[in-house]
């Protein structure tokens, strides 16, 4: 059975070819898309409080879900064009994730690893 990345994958396929628009989708154009969408994200909490960042309107929430799923979209696109396992790609970085930020030194604490 496809995963949800899988088929979420061969949908950005179809789509993309239908419009013969992967002779536009280089790795680099697509990082650049991918970082747009990113600063798109963060103007919707640009001059929030931390506060109200955690207590937007619907409206704002489907506006964020918005540039999530661009991003999620472009993230799949340069996972596709440079033939990434992203699924694999993330588990290897979760346990990555674990060794470099153990709970016994982490925990609370807002600090890279590397000051641990």
């Amino acid at each position: 059975m496809d995963t949800f990345f899988q088929q979420l994958s061969t949908d950005i396929e179809d789509f993309v070819l239908a419009r013969d628009w992967q002779q536009f989708h280089s790795p680099k154009n697509l990082s650049m898309a991918l970082s747009v969408e990113a600063a798109e994200l963060v103007e919707h909490f640009q001059w929030l409080t931390p506060d109200q960042s955690e207590d937007l309107s619907g409206d704002q929430c489907q506006a964020v879900g918005e540039e999530l799923a661009d991003i999620l979209i472009y993230t799949l696109m340069v996972a596709l064009r440079l033939e990434i396992d992203l699924e694999h790609a993330t588990v290897n970085k979760m346990k990555q994730n674990r060794d470099k930020y153990p709970v016994e030194k982490s925990r609370g604490i807002a600090a890279k690893y590397d000051e641990l």
